[in-house]
Order: structure tokens, then sequence, then C-alpha cells
């Protein structure tokens, strides 16, 4: 089995892509998706304890406040990265297990790079896109500003210093030409 790295920087259409590639039946691991789903169950006391209990007084995690915190002090964000993805490491360990008898497996993280996790992929695909396309894709996602959208972005590496580190490389300009790009290397990674 290879572990497929997939990763982008947000608003790249990386999350679209993985969807394509779930409807062609390849197990996929939402690093994203499953950090979420804990912040809100197992490690809900953990980021209570480490920022006080004003991101949860809905009793759901305030995303928003949790932003605006992480992405105003760099501190704080890697405090929340050192309780969230040991974490998110555990689940994708039970998820290989699960799914060993398959040729590839794909493991999704807008930050792969960044985190080093991409060392412990086989190979990984890179879904770029124009800064401006980016940018408004977030804002009509998320109902977000630009300012904000900003602010996430420069958190992450830009695509220059990741493209030297991928094996594959998407330019998602328009959706129908990233799927099938995407389409080729997945035929690729199949047949070999």
């Amino acid at each position: 089995m290879k572990i497929i790295g997939l990763t982008g920087g947000i608003g790249s259409g990386k999350s679209t892509l993985l969807k394509f590639i779930q409807q062609n039946g390849i197990p996929c691991f939402e690093s994203d998706k499953v950090g979420k789903e804990l912040l809100d169950t197992q490690l809900k006391k953990d980021v209570i304890n480490s920022f006080g209990s004003y991101l949860y007084e809905t009793g759901k995690l305030d995303r928003n406040k949790l932003a605006e915190l992480v992405f105003n002090d760099s501190g704080a964000l890697n405090k929340l990265n050192n309780i969230v993805h040991p974490a998110v490491g555990r689940v994708f360990e039970k998820f290989k297990v699960e799914k060993r008898d398959n040729p590839i497996i794909i493991k999704e993280s807008a930050i792969l790079f960044e985190t080093g996790i991409y060392k412990n992929c086989d190979l990984v695909i890179l879904v770029c896109a124009p800064l401006e396309d980016r940018i408004l894709r977030v804002i009509h996602r998320d109902g977000s500003n630009r300012e904000a959208v900003l602010k996430r972005i420069i958190k992450q590496w830009d695509d220059t210093k990741k493209r030297p580190l991928a094996n594959f490389i998407i330019e998602n300009n328009k959706l129908e030409i990233a799927k099938y790009q995407l389409e080729e290397i997945l035929t690729k990674l199949l047949i070999h």
C-alpha cells in the first residue's frame, strides 16, 4: 500500500479534488476534517486547559474565535498544533490498518509540508491555484473577509516553497482541467 499525500493552500481546491478521488473509490483520510472533529470531542478538555472555556461557550468549539486567536499569535498556533497533530496521527494509524488491502490511500492535509508529515508519504500531490482565486473561493465558502483569508494564507507556506517537495502538481485554474490532471495522476499511481 502506498500513502499518497494530497495538499494545497487554503482555497486551492484541494477539498473539491478530494471528493473526486473518493468518488473513484480510493480511501481518503481527511486530516483537516478529523482534526476539527477531535476538537469538539476528545481534545476539548486540552483546548480549554490551554486557551480557556470561552472557546466553547455554546458547548461546541467557536471556530471563528479560535481562528482569531491562533492566526494572530504564532505561539498559540504552535500550542494548538501540538494538541491536534499527534491525535490526528493516531487516528491515521488506525485508518492505515483498516485500509491496508488497498493499493493506495490518500492522506489529505492543508499543512502536509509545514508539519513534515509529507516525509511519511510515498508520493505527494500538490494543488496550486492563483492567489486571487484562492481568496475569492474562501470568502465565498466561509463568508469570511479578505483580511482574514490573507492572515490564514500567510501562515501557510507559499507554493514556491512547496513545489520542489511535490511529486505531482495540479494547476487548478479551471476545475475540469484540474480533474483531468488528477485523473491522469491516479491512473499512473494505480498502474504502478
